[in-house]
């Protein structure tokens, strides 16, 4: 008997998460220099961090021998949500703060219900707690929150939900969102991921933790690494109820948030300059990629993130011939979208290097 024998059903049962490929791992693979690879797989900010975050960063790292201190980053959340810091947890990146919702809610012998395309960590959080996976088929790549009602079982103590959706780009709205929110049993942990809300266009957002109120069993996760450019950091946060915040930090690693991640997004909180100005450029840059993917004849999937997912075929194909180019999208095979590609909306001058690359992988094929 061999030692992975020995483990969990359930940890076996787990396909570990592929990250978007690195630079540097382009760069040995393909022999092409650092300074010619553009990267658009990860929905990482093309603007960098806050400038705001680097010299509070910098700060923080002439105290590196103290253990953290989270109270100005959760007090800084206290202000921007207005909530008390009682109902703020805070995560070494928002996929921490899932897999603390994971661990407190699901169990063996528990389900938890998600979209299919949905991010890949919700199987990962519900299959290491040891509880089933319910997946719903898709309605136009997005939630189906019709099918998602109808899936809860009485052994069903979580339910997922991206708004916007990763790696799709979906969005459900809002007066479907509260419907189903009241419709759901209140036992029925509902967990609602937003790590991309800051791209939806302020006249179209709600204020979803106003409904914490109403709805004891919702859980909001947020992250730093998209808007706020902190994504080597790892920091996020939830905004649950004072009694499911208890619970989270109870399981919560101490210290599970570093010094410079804390300081870093207390500081970027309050860079609203620089928040206005990362919205600003992905709306042109969402303009630029999808003219050009018309041009080029891709269909879209209509996205409310800082990505679009087009449809390429054969999409392993193209992505080894963007690669070869020296640009790095992401292949979402492991999304059970084989024919799709998702790329990370950059600057404007890596949004022209993208189309380039494509339209030349285009006219190789045609030869």
């Amino acid at each position: 008997m061999s030692l992975s024998d020995q483990t969990l059903p359930n940890v076996r049962a787990i396909s570990p998460y592929l990250a978007g490929k690195p630079i540097t791992q382009l760069a040995r693979e393909m022999g092409i220099p650092v300074e010619r690879i553009v990267k658009l797989a990860s929905n990482e900010n093309p603007l960098g961090m806050s400038p705001l975050a680097r010299v509070a960063m910098e700060e923080a790292a002439l105290s590196l021998e103290r253990y953290p201190d989270d109270f100005e980053l959760k007090n800084a959340l206290a202000g921007h949500t207005g909530l008390p810091m009682a109902r703020i947890v805070l995560g070494n990146g928002s996929n921490d703060v899932l897999d603390l919702i994971a661990r407190v809610f699901l169990a063996p012998g528990r389900s938890a219900i998600f979209a299919q395309h949905a991010f890949a960590v919700y199987p990962l959080a519900t299959l290491a707690a040891g509880a089933e996976l319910i997946v719903v088929p898709a309605k136009d790549f997005g939630h189906d929150l019709d099918a998602m009602r109808a899936a809860i079982r009485p052994d069903t103590r979580l339910i997922w939900i991206a708004n916007p959706n990763n790696p799709t780009g979906t969005f459900v709205t809002y007066p479907q969102l509260k419907a189903f929110l009241q419709a759901v049993p209140a036992d029925v942990i509902v967990v609602l991921d937003e790590a991309y809300n800051d791209y939806i266009p302020p006249a179209e957002r709600a204020d979803t933790k106003a409904w914490l109120a109403d709805f004891p069993n919702l859980v909001i996760t947020r992250t730093f690494s998209k808007i706020y450019g902190l994504a080597g950091l790892r920091i996020g946060y939830a905004l649950a109820s004072a009694e499911i915040a208890d619970l989270m930090n109870r399981v919560r690693q101490p210290f599970n948030c570093n010094n410079l991640a804390l300081a870093a997004a207390t500081a970027a909180l309050g860079d609203h300059d620089f928040v206005a100005k990362s919205y600003a450029l992905n709306r042109a840059g969402m303009a630029q990629i999808l003219a050009g993917l018309e041009r080029l004849g891709y269909p879209v999937i209509p996205s409310h993130g800082n990505f679009i997912t087009f449809k390429a075929g054969d999409a392993a194909t193209l992505n080894q011939k963007l690669l070869k180019q020296g640009v790095i999208v992401r292949p979402l095979g492991g999304y059970g979208m084989p024919e799709w590609l998702r790329v990370t909306i950059g600057s404007e001058t890596d949004n022209a290097r993208f189309l380039e690359a494509l339209a030349n992988s285009q006219e190789s094929a045609a030869k």
